[in-house]
């Protein structure tokens, strides 16, 4: 595995019966079995590999509200918020720290979509700064670049996915959930259209509600059961590097070409914005119309296509299992594709063009991992029609870390048929299939 993660201890004895089992413990599941066990629920949090070993463990680690879809916006005001008390609460630390996000451009376009949302947003009470172009040069001192304005979130941070999840599961474990690492959920028990418990490889758990938060492969779990769930899984690749000196305030800058976030280890995370790999697959392919207006957006320009093993085994791979058998999610533990070596050249070749000081830095690590995204960048909450007692929490399009603890209370709402904290409209399932309009997604 080419990621670090802190590793935590299964619970001794394995459930069988609980009030709500939780299927995948990345940000959005350990937080939603947190959330359960503080109402007083007894949980069952079940990880086909381990806590954190994919999306959850790999992504860049920033935890921000500015520039969100404004359908995002509360949840991720409300993330943030917990982010901050979530680790004294807790008793651990998750490696967040307040450190603020930037962004700066050379785009005159560019910096007048941030603006607009910028208006929007603080009507909803958020609050940033815009940049002139002194103010941005200011902030980036050091920088090649002729900034020409910019965006500053003093109140955002930044956060270490290898500590976060694995704090949080103990955290409910603390409160009372029990956890299962290299366990896998073949499927739902259903009656009647209710379920009544999950299959595990280790046999079956009775409970009235379930919670999926399986990321990557939500949707073949799902489509086992009928349901569609159109996403396309987009390979990221993201590196770390050696220690480096400190040249930005913000813990989180966009910049020309890179985003890095700084690191508590004294080095960067550094990725290029937008790019990855779309693994050619029939769910891909099946889903492929949804996703018209995504690819009219700027973001496809990014993309490139493959066709391998994944066609035939994997997420987006086709077919059924029966649930007293092997199933896909245990032949696959942890996804863990091998990283894009030129979008890792490129991340160090456009941080050094920028800041000729990281001149000679190193790469001690790089990792590529799977984003479930959803055909306008928004994730998928909710209960869908049908089946009573399921909540659905995935697709958050490379936003689920920083939108985890809030996701978490949602999800924990939406599955003990609570009053939701925020509007959850935005979030159905229904509104890929119900004749909604897509909408063609800009802000990332």
């Amino acid at each position: 595995m080419r990621i670090v993660v802190n590793r935590i201890q299964d619970s001794p004895a394995f459930p069988g019966k609980v009030d709500v089992v939780v299927i995948g413990a990345g940000i959005v599941g350990t937080s939603t079995a947190y959330e359960l066990t503080r109402k007083g629920l007894s949980v069952a949090l079940i990880e086909k590999g381990i806590v954190a070993g994919e999306q959850s463990g790999r992504n860049w680690g920033w935890v921000r509200q500015q520039n969100r879809d404004l359908h995002e916006l509360p949840l991720a005001m409300y993330s943030l918020r917990r982010w901050g008390e979530l680790g004294e609460e807790i008793g651990a630390d998750l490696g967040f720290r307040r450190t603020g996000c930037l962004y700066v451009t050379k785009d005159e376009a560019e910096l007048a979509k941030w603006e607009a949302w910028s208006a929007k947003a603080r009507a909803m009470g958020f609050t940033n700064e815009s940049l002139t172009k002194a103010q941005a040069l200011e902030r980036m001192k050091g920088s090649t670049s002729a900034w020409i304005g910019g965006l500053w979130s003093p109140t955002d941070g930044r956060g270490e996915p290898g500590m976060a999840a694995p704090a949080i599961a103990q955290g409910a474990q603390a409160l009372g959930a029990s956890l299962h690492q290299n366990c896998a959920v073949r499927g739902l028990d259903i009656a009647n259209g209710q379920v009544t418990g999950v299959w595990t490889e280790r046999g079956l758990i009775r409970a009235d509600a379930a919670v999926l938060a399986g990321g990557a492969w939500s949707s073949r779990f799902l489509r086992r059961h009928g349901i569609d769930l159109p996403v396309a899984n987009i390979e990221g690749t993201a590196l770390r590097t050696t220690p480096a000196p400190e040249v930005v305030e913000a813990g989180c800058v966009t910049g020309a070409g890179y985003a890095l976030r700084r690191r508590l280890d004294g080095g960067y995370t550094i990725s290029v914005p937008g790019h990855g790999v779309v693994n050619l697959a029939p769910q891909g392919i099946r889903y492929a119309a949804k996703f018209r207006e995504m690819m009219k957006a700027k973001i496809a320009k990014k993309l490139k296509y493959r066709l391998n093993g994944q066609f035939f085994n994997g997420p987006d791979a086709w077919g059924t299992w029966d649930f007293d058998k092997t199933s896909p999610f245990e032949r696959i533990r942890i996804m863990d594709p091998v990283p894009q070596q030129d979008l890792v050249d490129e991340a160090i070749r456009a941080l050094v063009a920028d800041f000729p000081v990281f001149k000679g830095i190193g790469v001690a690590g790089a990792w590529a991992g799977l984003i479930d995204t959803s055909p306008d960048l928004v994730p998928v909450i909710g209960n869908p029609a049908g089946l009573r007692g399921l909540t659905i929490a995935t697709g958050f399009s490379g936003h689920g870390f920083a939108l985890g603890p809030g996701a978490g209370r949602l999800a924990s709402e939406l599955a003990t048929n609570d009053t939701p904290f925020v509007e959850i409209d935005a979030f159905r399932l229904g509104r890929f299939s119900d004749g909604s309009a897509i909408k063609r997604p800009e802000m990332m």
